[in-house]
């Protein structure tokens, strides 16, 4: 049997705001971060937005899921031990996702990094 292909279809209005309304925010510990550097072992070195630059990795259980690429707005949680070194990158942001969050202001700081 042959298997037979969906043809593309691209989102509708409703889909794309179905997505916008289930932005992630960051809780308790967790910050935003831009990933300035992958070093290999899904390991990448991150910049966030409390103002340091740490290690994370992508655990384990979304290791297949969860790819990413230099200069991508990412969710971070810092580890309980080494907190200011070393995290785990939780989620990706899409760019509309990015787009509602500068809109709603959570990425003020955000500016201040582009800068240098």
């Amino acid at each position: 049997m042959a298997f037979v292909r969906k043809p593309y279809r691209p989102q509708t209005e409703e889909e794309i705001a179905e997505e916008i309304r289930r932005v992630k925010f960051p809780r308790g510990n967790q910050t935003f971060g831009i990933l300035e550097q992958r070093v290999g072992g899904s390991r990448s070195k991150v910049r966030c937005l409390d103002g340091k630059k740490r290690i994370c990795r992508i655990p384990g259980r979304l290791k297949r899921r969860l790819w990413v690429r230099e200069g991508d707005l990412i969710l971070v949680e810092p580890w309980e031990f080494g907190g200011d070194e070393k995290g785990d990158i939780i989620f990706k942001y899409k760019k509309n996702q990015v787009n509602f969050l500068k809109r709603k202001g959570h990425l003020d700081k955000l500016e201040e990094f582009e800068e240098f």
